[in-house]
């Protein structure tokens, strides 16, 4: 009788043992799990990086001229929601998709560099950490072939 006992008290510090143990990995790969949305900070950080992009885009002479007859406001929208969504976010990007947006606009590698040199100075200006401006801009990145033309 004592061996069951024994053997039954075993079992059962294993499997609380166990079950402690996925509860910590749990937990600790949902922290690590978080989303590229929830990292940035949500969708006020999102809107405050993009109100300040804009901004900066706007005083770029190298490339504001394509966004002179820019409707600001749904831009600004249309762009929160396409990096909310981008980063895993529940936003839900609703504009046209990249290759019509830009098409007949002559885009260059460099007018797009210079426009991922702005947005990696408000990044720089929001203390964006690397790892999470690098995810971003990866995300980002391969909208390149749909917007150069040229």
């Amino acid at each position: 009788m004592q061996w069951k006992r024994r053997l039954v008290i075993g079992i059962l510090s294993l499997v609380a043992l166990s079950g402690c143990g996925r509860l910590g990995g749990e937990q600790q790969m949902a922290t690590q799990e978080k989303s590229l949305y929830d990292r940035l900070g949500g969708k006020p950080n999102i809107t405050a990086v993009v109100d300040d992009f804009v901004v900066r885009v706007a005083a770029d002479h190298r490339i504001n001229r394509f966004f002179a007859n820019t409707d600001v406001p749904s831009f600004k929208a249309k762009l929160v929601d396409q990096i909310c969504e981008a980063s895993g976010g529940p936003c839900k990007y609703t504009g046209k998709d990249m290759k019509t947006t830009h098409a007949g606009m002559g885009v260059t590698d460099a007018d797009f560099n210079a426009l991922v040199e702005d947005l990696v100075a408000t990044l720089d200006k929001f203390k964006v950490p690397e790892k999470e401006k690098g995810e971003l801009l990866g995300v980002l990145g391969p909208m390149r072939k749909d917007i150069v033309t040229r």
